[in-house]
């Protein structure tokens, strides 16, 4: 079996970037999982004795604690700091920039929108610098029936897609009397998403490799499937099935994000053998 992969794919800046710090910081703690992917959590743990901690009551005095690449709600970080003073911040400046922004313009009176899923760590932790109730959505559909202000400034989850992005952008700016639009979206995302597109148009199976509960993993398989009806989402080469490649020549492989090479290097290397 042929094996092609995407031309940008894996890691991303604020993924090593994080990884390095916490590698910086044996016996340390990460509020929540530092990125969204279990088999890379486990080798910090096993390599590092770096553990994922949920609860800030529960994390003793002065202990070494990293802030995950999704950041973490306002309040949270000022109740950590009153906990320790050893705080590492891993949040990626992709993450950051949303956060600034949601603080600025809500102060200035705008209605804030986030695109994105409520329930993601990310969002949450944005949406905690809005000083007004910011109005989040997944979809174009959720704006129909939803109040807006004339003046709403329009932010994205980092792992978005952008195509969607764009569509909601358009319709506000044909709603409301003054958009403020910030594309937040990442370059590795919009990168790696470009890639698998173009990839899965050329590939008889493509396989996208990443944390089941990562958004920009998910983005990827959803992005795929659009060209390639035979997509795969797995966590490890454990997971595939040679089933899959029978009567196909050309596999195409991405990854999320968050998933580290040598996770990528298990597949190709399993697949090849079919």
């Amino acid at each position: 079996m042929e094996v092609r992969l995407a031309k940008n794919y894996g890691f991303c800046f604020g993924v090593r970037r994080a990884i390095k710090l916490a590698e910086s910081k044996p016996n340390g703690i990460t509020l929540g999982p530092l990125i969204h992917n279990a088999k890379e959590i486990n080798r910090l743990k096993e390599d590092f004795n770096v553990v994922v901690n949920e609860d800030i009551q529960a994390i003793a005095p002065n202990s070494e604690v990293i802030i995950r690449t999704h950041g973490i709600p306002k309040e949270d970080l000022e109740s950590l700091k009153k906990i320790t003073p050893n705080i590492t911040n891993a949040t990626c400046p992709f993450v950051t920039k949303p956060q600034e922004i949601c603080e600025k313009m809500s102060g200035e009176g705008y209605q804030i929108i986030i695109f994105g899923d409520a329930n993601h760590p990310e969002v949450k932790g944005v949406m905690s610098y809005c000083s007004t109730n910011p109005l989040v959505i997944e979809s174009l559909s959720a704006l129909e029936n939803e109040t807006l202000l004339d003046k709403v400034a329009l932010i994205s989850q980092t792992t978005k897609n952008i195509e969607l992005f764009l569509e909601i952008a358009n319709f506000l700016i044909r709603k409301c009397t003054e958009c403020r639009i910030f594309n937040t979206i990442c370059n590795a995302t919009s990168d790696n998403q470009e890639s698998a597109r173009n990839l899965a148009k050329e590939v008889d199976i493509m396989v996208i490799v990443g944390g089941k509960n990562s958004s920009n993993t998910k983005q990827l398989y959803n992005i795929s499937r659009e060209y390639c009806l035979d997509c795969y989402l797995i966590e490890d080469y454990s997971e595939l099935n040679q089933k899959w490649f029978v009567g196909k020549s050309l596999c195409g492989v991405t990854a999320g994000a968050s998933t580290p090479n040598w996770i990528i290097e298990e597949v190709v290397k399993e697949i090849q053998k079919y």
